[in-house]
């Protein structure tokens, strides 16, 4: 097991101050930080509410707030989530923004205030989207209180798991998301230290998000000389958990079973049939990472970093594709008059009995019918006849010329009329994924400018599926007013997968569930053809990948798009 696994960290138990293992601190985990998608709880919560805590000799009391307390006239707690160790969790709403924020808090004399200060600060530094912000820091009256973004659609792994196992591309994808997360915090010297499946969320979009940021460390005085192997072997254990629904370690945490007792760390897919055999691989090279157990003979990664690189050297996992469900078969139905869409009823059960028909009409009701239709008949061709001539009239008024094919108005009519182009009004980045929901929006008018030197680009990526931050980017046209649209041609700088969306009304939308996919394709120049009549002043040109550019980065560029009917 790895060397994490072996040693103490110095986390003081809220009974006394007994050092825990790393072992018994993962089984206090399981309840420790799996109640709530933004918050945290503890066992020990019930206890030091009911009594008030029983507080480590040397330690400052925690705060005793209450709901409906205000932080700086702007925070209010709504619902407390922990109270440990003398720091407490919240649940709470900022009246200025009208949004709900999660909040800690603990005494400005607390021993750990001034770490969890310096870690909450330096978090909010990063402002990398794929860790959950922190967007307030601050010591004021003798409290220390540290604000962080809530993410009501999002759901804990911890929960997910508890439905089953990870497909595999859901499990790629966790894997690929968090590891590159770390990574990038590890590049400017931050660790989590307590990545768990209760810090690990999944939103409404697909993406992963990481919560607690060196905060959770610092709120319990957790920490490592090996914060970066400590770090891989906790995303190893979350791919372990995703792929088999256990826990890699003997004791049962986070509402999922340890392994068997006495058998050691053994592979995934020796857990459980059907895992991936890949993905096996990789949890076994990030949980064995001390050098101690080799996975197959591969080399074990100890660094976020390792870990990234092994993923790229991967095949890359795509999602299944839909199940087809067939049609029903057909059914002969049968109709009666008066009665559509039913089966005709059985005679006699819920219907009466018809009576029979009078009898057969006499002779002179049939000679009236046959009257009639002969008078008809003779309307239909005096009709005809009427219009036959009216046309030869029209057409001999005209002069002709011998040889020379005359064409009908009729004809003129019926002849489609070509494709006419359709000015692009405005234009706008569109990034409702992002942090700062725009990229590049100085160069947006060169979407349409028909120059063919200039272009519109996206910020450089970490890899082609936007380093796994978010599902696309893309360009809002805005047509002046509803009108039929029948093409958009769009010209890139290297090949690019793209797809069109278009949104109903005259109002420009302002989030991405308001348009519908109408077309799609890929290459360098791609003519988007919606499948049927479409009509909208606002088209979005949604780029899904990117390409990679002569430079090494990933980049889409937009050189030129013209919108015909």
């Amino acid at each position: 097991m790895a060397e994490r696994s072996r040693a103490a960290v110095d986390v003081a138990d809220n009974s006394g101050d007994e050092p825990l293992t790393a072992e018994a601190d993962q089984a206090d985990q399981s309840t420790a930080d799996g109640a709530d998608q933004n918050g945290e709880r503890d066992t020990k919560n019930d206890e030091a509410q009911g009594s008030g805590g029983t507080e480590s000799p040397g330690k400052a009391s925690p705060p005793e707030l209450h709901s409906g307390h205000k932080l700086a006239r702007r925070y209010r707690l709504e619902e407390c989530l922990t109270r440990l160790d003398g720091f407490s969790s919240w649940r709470a709403v900022d009246e200025k923004l009208r949004r709900a924020v999660g909040v800690h808090i603990l005494p400005a004399d607390h021993a750990r205030a001034r770490a969890v200060l310096a870690a909450a600060r330096s978090s909010a530094l990063l402002g990398d989207p794929r860790f959950v912000q922190v967007l307030d820091a601050v010591e004021e009256n003798d409290l220390v209180y540290v604000v962080h973004e809530w993410l009501p659609d999002a759901t804990e792994l911890a929960a997910l798991l508890a439905a089953g196992p990870l497909e595999p591309h859901d499990a790629y994808q966790l894997v690929s998301q968090i590891a590159s997360a770390m990574a990038a915090a590890h590049r400017e010297g931050l660790a989590h230290l307590r990545l768990s499946p209760s810090a690990v969320l999944r939103t409404s979009t697909g993406q992963w998000r990481v919560r607690g940021l060196a905060v959770n460390a610092a709120l319990r005085g957790i920490s490592s000389d090996t914060p970066q192997r400590t770090d891989t072997e906790a995303i190893g254990a979350l791919l372990y958990a995703a792929l088999t629904q256990r826990w890699p370690y003997e004791n049962d945490a986070y509402g999922l079973a340890g392994l068997p007792k006495d058998i050691g760390l053994i592979a995934p897919d020796q857990v459980r049939a059907g895992v991936h055999r890949g993905l096996s691989e990789l949890a076994m090279r990030a949980l064995a990472n001390d050098g101690a157990t080799a996975s197959r003979h591969e080399a074990a990664c100890t660094t976020p970093e390792e870990l990234v690189k092994a993923i790229g050297e991967m095949p890359r996992i795509r999602p299944p594709e839909p199940a087809f469900t067939a049609p029903p078969e057909y059914q002969r139905t049968t109709y009666q008059q008066g009665n559509y869409g039913r089966p005709a009823p059985h005679l006699g059960v819920t219907q009466p009995v018809p009576t029979p028909p009078p009898p057969l009409q006499s002779r002179t009701g049939k000679a009236l019918k046959w009257a009639v239709s002969a008078l008809l008949i003779a309307a239909l061709g005096l009709g005809s006849w009427q219009l036959a001539d009216a046309l030869m009239d029209q057409r001999g008024g005209k002069s002709e010329e011998p040889g020379k094919t005359q064409t009908t108005h009729n004809g003129d009519k019926n002849k489609p009329e070509p494709p006419r182009p359709i000015a692009i009004q405005d234009a706008r980045d569109f990034d409702p994924f992002g942090q700062d929901r725009s990229e590049k929006p100085g160069d947006i008018d060169k979407v349409y400018d028909s120059a063919p030197g200039t272009y519109w680009q996206t910020d450089h990526y970490a890899g082609a599926n936007f380093g796994n931050l978010k599902s696309g980017v893309g360009v809002i046209l805005d047509l002046g007013k509803v009108q039929e649209v029948g093409k958009v041609g769009v010209t890139f700088e290297g090949s690019t997968p793209v797809q069109l969306l278009a949104a109903d009304g005259d109002v420009e939308p302002q989030t991405f569930d308001s348009f519908t996919k109408v077309a799609e394709g890929s290459g360098e120049t791609v003519d988007l053809k919606p499948a049927k009549a479409l009509k909208a002043r606002y088209v979005l040109v949604w780029l899904t990948e990117l390409p990679l550019q002569p430079s090494g980065e990933f980049r889409g560029r937009v050189v030129d798009i013209k919108v015909t009917s």
